[in-house]
């Protein structure tokens, strides 16, 4: 069986803003396959973001401390509650037809969890799934579960959008300003914290490329920003050359 194909792009370090309005156009151009599987990857400047199911009263700092330390707040369509992104995590959005692979929601997330995971082991730290937790956890040492990887995810017609966190040099004092997650008790952790020493940003990446790769049983392919733009803007431009109308049952009809 031919394996499927999934360009990968580095945006570097990105507002959060400009990175979901990039995933609104893919997941567009992925819905009417003008583009394949793509899964981007960033830092973000300091932001801290509320899903769909989030609560206010979680964030913990009032607009006037997040000014002063030069972090932003947005609201988000993702799953879950409020987290924190920033310099030094490494976040990856999927966009995938679900379609394809499993019709699933549990299982996607279970399977983040999974990249995250193996990720984790390849430096020697033992993370794991708690039931009734999203994401990525460390135990040890100390009582108090420590939160490694976020997840938040979005779902149209079975295409996906947003997707994980991975702590690996994230300044942690970040996390004092909101209640990680929603879960009241919980800290956060990061792979430098945990080792105890610098890891390199590059490394952690292609490494979890590799396993997103293996657990998804994917074909990574390198695209720069530029292609994959090229590529939108001939989607963008297909779409405008289309008559009033007769796009009307089309693939960008309406989204589940």
């Amino acid at each position: 069986m031919t394996t499927a194909e999934c360009h990968v792009v580095d945006l570097g370090r990105v507002r959060y803003a400009a990175a979901c309005a990039l995933q609104s156009r893919l997941v567009a151009a992925r819905k009417a396959e003008a583009v394949p599987d793509v899964l981007l990857l960033c830092e973000h400047f300091p932001v801290i973001t509320l899903g769909r199911n989030g609560r206010r009263e979680h964030l913990l700092a009032t607009d006037s401390v997040l000014r002063q330390m030069g972090v932003e707040f947005h609201p988000s369509n993702r799953g879950g509650d409020i987290t924190f992104h920033g310099p030094g995590q490494l976040v990856a959005y999927p966009i995938l037809n679900l379609a394809r692979l499993r019709r699933d929601v549990v299982w996607y997330v279970r399977q983040l969890e999974e990249v995250m995971i193996r990720l984790s082991e390849d430096f020697g730290v033992h993370a794991q799934r708690i039931a009734g937790w999203t994401g990525v956890w460390v135990l040890e040492p100390g009582p108090v579960p420590r939160k490694l990887g976020a997840i938040g995810v979005h779902l149209s017609r079975w295409i996906t959008s947003h997707g994980l966190a991975y702590n690996v040099a994230t300044d942690l004092r970040y996390f004092d300003l909101i209640v990680p997650c929603g879960i009241a008790g919980s800290r956060a952790t990061s792979l430098e914290a945990l080792l105890g020493r610098p890891v390199e940003f590059a490394s952690v990446r292609q490494r979890a490329i590799e396993h997103f790769a293996a657990v998804f049983q994917l074909a990574m392919c390198p695209m720069s920003c530029a292609e994959l733009e090229d590529r939108l803007e001939g989607f963008a431009r297909a779409e405008d050359a289309v008559p009033i109308g007769a796009g009307a049952a089309g693939p960008m009809g309406s989204q589940a």
